[in-house]
């Protein structure tokens, strides 16, 4: 199993089918789960899919739309039901703070989660974990929206050669990384003497919007974009009135923002009886990269690292 990967809870948009519930992700990142727009019945596609309220650390709403929210407060009450001993960070967009407060208590129920709310006013970062930041923009839709996009910081990788060549080993290894320099062999060796640059893995998180500027900075340089396709190409005016993508936009952001791999989701219910691999298809005219096509309780691991430089 993937430390790194999407748990696909849901890929519906406005109202659930025979096929596909509600939206809702949860994006396992080495020991955080994100868990992105809990539509209804997340709650039960979490069973189904082997995901547990105690893994889930962030929640990220993009808008409050009832697709992307109504399962909140089943999984909020599941948190505090199962005692969940950590800190979770809930983010949703600041200008609709009273509709987070009627999903948090739309119930009676015994709240123990620590739940910390983070109203998310604009662009850039909106918090700092232990292994990421996450970043969010202003998205283009009929209410106000947000994209998210986590940013792992660059790093750097170790070179076995170099290290063997100047006899370091075990122990002096890590030191090096934490000090930058290690006396050894009569010698100063600095880290970037024995390694290279690694630039941190991206994860971009669009859903409901127009083409627009914030999409393309949420996408830029991502090694995965989960991207609504509501509709097909000859929708494109229903798209934009409604302030949703075609599958073939969501392809053009991912060309245009060099990102490595496309998940379309967020399918209309038209496309339920039909062959949506056509979605799949259109987005590929617009971009080389892999696409998949997610459905529901899908697990898509985020892809490894680029090899380095020869």
């Amino acid at each position: 199993m993937s430390d790194r990967e999407l748990v696909v809870l849901g890929t519906a948009s406005q109202a659930p089918t025979r096929r596909r519930n509600h939206n809702g992700y949860l994006l396992r990142w080495d020991g955080a789960g994100v868990l992105f727009d809990p539509g209804e019945g997340t709650q039960r596609q979490m069973l189904f899919a082997g995901v547990t309220a105690s893994q889930i650390t962030h929640i990220c709403i993009t808008h409050f739309h009832g697709d992307h929210c109504l399962g909140l407060p089943g999984v909020l009450q599941r948190m505090s039901l199962d005692r969940v001993p950590h800190g979770v960070d809930a983010c949703y967009p600041a200008q609709n703070h009273e509709y987070f407060q009627r999903l948090r208590h739309a119930a009676l129920f015994h709240e123990v989660t620590n739940l910390a709310e983070r109203p998310v006013t604009g662009g850039g970062t909106v918090l700092k974990a232990s292994s990421f930041h996450l970043e969010a923009q202003p998205l283009s839709h009929s209410a106000p929206a947000i994209g998210y996009r986590l940013v792992e910081p660059d790093g750097r990788r170790m070179l076995p050669d170099r290290l063997a060549a100047l006899g370091i080993t075990g122990p002096d290894i890590g030191r090096l990384q934490r000090a930058g320099r290690l006396a050894t062999g009569g010698r100063l060796v600095s880290l970037d003497q024995v390694s290279e640059p690694r630039r941190g893995q991206r994860f971009a998180f669009i859903m409901d919007t127009r083409l627009c500027d914030g999409a393309f900075a949420l996408a830029d340089g991502a090694d995965m974009v989960v991207c609504e396709s509501t509709f097909a190409d000859t929708e494109t005016a229903l798209a934009r009135e409604y302030g949703h993508l075609t599958a073939r936009q969501a392809g053009r952001i991912a060309a245009e923002s060099g990102a490595r791999l496309l998940v379309l989701t967020h399918f209309s219910q038209r496309y339920e009886h039909g062959d949506s691999q056509h979605l799949a298809d259109e987005a590929a005219e617009a971009f080389g990269g892999q696409i998949v096509l997610a459905s529901d309780l899908d697990r898509i691991p985020v892809p490894s690292r680029h090899p380095p430089a020869a």
